[in-house]
This record gives structure tokens, sequence and C-alpha cells, in this order.
């Protein structure tokens, strides 16, 4: 492949990059694989309405080597990151990954389960309870928690819980102190900047 002297200087730097960073280490795929149970397959969630609101698939083309003009760690860093399923943590506490921008975790305790994180939309929160319940059996929510007010935290409220169900008490909601001040300015004030930001990202 023939590139431009912008491109050649771009491959001279990622190749020596490259053979600087020690990419015969396989123990970050060893670590991101560990307790890995069972994958989304296809890795698309569609909302009611037959849109698509996630597809992990599409990050599929992110295997084998970089090519010459894409920085060779963040291409490793997007492989890892691009893996998808639920995973066990630790006994009791598993994780939904690749599903959303961030992850969901769930708890395992005597009287249901406590949701971590219920991810952005409703519909990846949905699909993620749904393959843990496949694997881990019908636990009822009993708590959600909300860890900050990020909206890839919270939004996909309605995909694990209702709201009568809070309301009543069935399921504590539990949030930092300020959480909706911080919530709303962030989310609401920054939206626009936070999108664009997500877009080139």
């Amino acid at each position: 492949m023939t590139h431009k002297p912008a491109e050649r200087a771009i491959v001279a730097a990622h190749q020596k990059l490259s053979e600087s960073l020690p990419f015969a280490d396989a123990s970050d795929n060893e670590d991101s694989a560990r307790g890995f149970i069972a994958a989304l397959s296809p890795a698309v969630v569609d909302a009611a309405d037959g849109r698509v609101v996630w597809d992990n698939d599409k990050y599929s083309f992110l295997s084998g080597a970089a090519p010459a003009t894409v920085n060779p760690s963040l291409w490793r860093q997007s492989g890892l990151v691009a893996k998808q399923g639920l995973f066990e943590v630790v006994a009791g506490i598993y994780q939904v990954r690749g599903l959303d921008l961030s992850n969901i975790t769930f708890v395992e305790g005597d009287t249901g389960v406590i949701v971590i994180d219920p991810l952005i939309s409703t519909e990846t929160a949905a699909a993620a309870l749904k393959l843990y319940r496949s694997n881990r059996g019908e636990r009822a929510v009993v708590a959600v928690i909300y860890s900050h007010s990020h909206v890839d935290h919270f939004g996909g409220f309605f995909g694990v819980a209702t709201q009568e169900d809070a309301d009543a008490g069935r399921i504590a909601v539990i949030a930092p102190e300020g959480f909706v001040e911080h919530a709303v300015s962030e989310n609401v004030y920054a939206g626009p900047a936070m999108g664009r930001r997500a877009g080139y990202m």
C-alpha cells in the first residue's frame, strides 16, 4: 500500500511504538476473558420499533493486527474492551460487558439480586438482565445502585425495574447525595458537548 508523506510518518511512528511495547505478552487477553460465561449472540440490541440500540458486532473488525495507520496500542485496547458477554467477577458477583458504554454488575444475595449501574438505555439493560438470568436463574431485582451521575450508569433503570416497584419500596434505589442535581447539570447543561465528544470517540 502506498502512503502519502504524512501517512508515512504516522506509519513509521506506529511501527516504532509497536517494536517498543510487549505485544507478545497476551496476559491482557487472558485477564479480559477470565470468568467468561456466555455472550449475547448476535450482540445486537433492538428497540420495540426495530431500531438498533446497540450493535457490538460492529466491532468485530478489531480482530488481528492493527492496520499500519492505526496506533497499535489503541487497537489492542479497543479489542479488549469490545469483548462482550456475562462474566463472573468473583463468586456471587457478575458483570455484563460490551452491551453499552459501561458495564452492568449483578450482586447475588439471599433475597434477590442487586443491580449496579444499569447502563444507558432500557433496551440494553433489559438485554443484560435477560443474559444474566438465562445463565444464573430468575432472581428478583431487589435494589439498584447508581455509582455516579453519568447517564450510562443510570439511564437503563426501566430495563431492570419499574417505577411502581421503586415507589412501593419493593426495590431500593441507592444513589450518591446530590445525584439528581449532578445528573441534570452534567447531562442537560453539558449534554450537547458530551454528545459531540462521544461522536468523535
